[in-house]
């Protein structure tokens, strides 16, 4: 017990003297200065002079021998790391809330504002493609977005998730007004990034659509259809109610799963909640609270069925990507981050 004690007092000092030599070097906060001198001075004088302590083990009922103080006093090291532990978590959310606002507000800020200016005053529809290391299909993607729906303005916006091919420059020659994230954060942010874009320029809907050519433009007013019809607030577009190129059994298998799943969590079926082809009414877009950086397809469906927006699937043709790599994870890593995203969405 003594040398628990002799070692448990030496490792304190040296957390405490640590601790001073990383607020000199400013690297941490005097917050945390404090906090750490708090736990080893009282660690040090637990270790040096444990009947100090003893009416802390009396008021927890930790009576002298069998063991019972040195039980109390990792009981209450383990109260301390666990409120350290929710501090650290909170510190971090924080943290991440505020770096994700930053890169969404240097997004909109270097966004084509002055050739948007010149566009018309007509309606319109604006559509979203959020896209990273895409230079080698985005190009053919925007140039077949149809030019008008139903009588509406379309307008496509590409929001380059950090590329590094190029990406920008394509979709800017094949029409398409850009904005940019300064560093790569996932098709979530650079999402929206696009929705906020969309609802500054005046959307009456919004579509997303996938920049590496899987979906097809030419299907765009089959989505927009039922929304400009006063019929529905979000239109999904499901592969499994019209045709798809299967990537994978697993990946197949995953689409029923999570799309069962979803349907009853939330008591809506749904067919397709992995689909990234989607249309939005924009009175409904501005009320919902959009979290997920990446996995963010199942995030916006229960959203907008939180909000009881009047949701319908249409069905769409899914292809393989045009060219160029897939950057989603591997099936199973994906499948627990989409699983994950779901559940967190739906415990708001």
């Amino acid at each position: 017990m003594t040398a628990l004690r002799v070692i448990g007092g030496l490792l304190a000092a040296a957390f405490a003297v640590g601790a001073t030599v990383r607020y000199r070097q400013r690297q941490i906060s005097r917050l945390n200065l404090i906090i750490s001198w708090v736990i080893g001075v009282a660690v040090v004088l637990l270790a040096a002079v444990p009947d100090l302590f003893d009416p802390v083990f009396r008021l927890l009922s930790f009576q002298r021998g069998g063991g019972q103080r040195l039980l109390g006093a990792l009981l209450i090291a383990v109260i301390v790391l666990f409120a350290l532990l929710i501090r650290l978590t909170s510190y971090v959310d924080t943290n991440q809330r505020s770096i994700r606002l930053l890169v969404e507000a240097l997004a909109v800020q270097a966004f084509d504002w002055e050739a948007a200016s010149r566009l018309s005053d007509r309606r319109r529809v604006v559509v979203v493609s959020p896209a990273h290391d895409e230079a080698e299909n985005v190009e053919a993607v925007i140039r077949a977005i149809p030019d008008e729906i139903e009588g509406l303005e379309v307008v496509p916006i590409v929001v380059d998730d950090g590329s590094e091919d190029g990406t920008a420059v394509a979709a800017r020659s094949a029409g398409a007004l850009v904005a940019r994230l300064p560093i790569q954060r996932g098709g979530g942010l650079a999402l929206r990034v696009g929705y906020e874009i969309a609802l500054k320029l005046g959307a009456d809907v919004v579509v997303s659509i996938d920049a590496d050519g899987q979906h097809l433009p030419e299907e765009m007013p089959v989505l927009v259809k039922p929304i400009l019809e006063g019929q529905a607030d979000m239109v999904n577009g499901s592969r499994l109610l019209g045709e798809f190129e299967r990537e994978s059994v697993i990946r197949h298998l995953g689409v029923h799963f999570f799309s069962r799943l979803v349907t009853i969590m939330t008591g809506q079926r749904v067919t397709d909640v992995s689909s990234g082809y989607r249309a939005t009414r924009a009175d409904v877009l501005r009320e919902l609270v959009l979290e997920q950086d990446q996995f963010w397809t199942s995030e916006l469906l229960i959203e907008g069925l939180r909000h009881r927006a009047r949701i319908t699937e249409v069905p769409i043709t899914i292809r393989a990507r045009a060219g160029g790599k897939s950057k989603k994870p591997k099936s199973l890593k994906y499948g627990w981050h989409f699983a994950k995203a779901i559940i967190q969405t739906w415990l708001r």
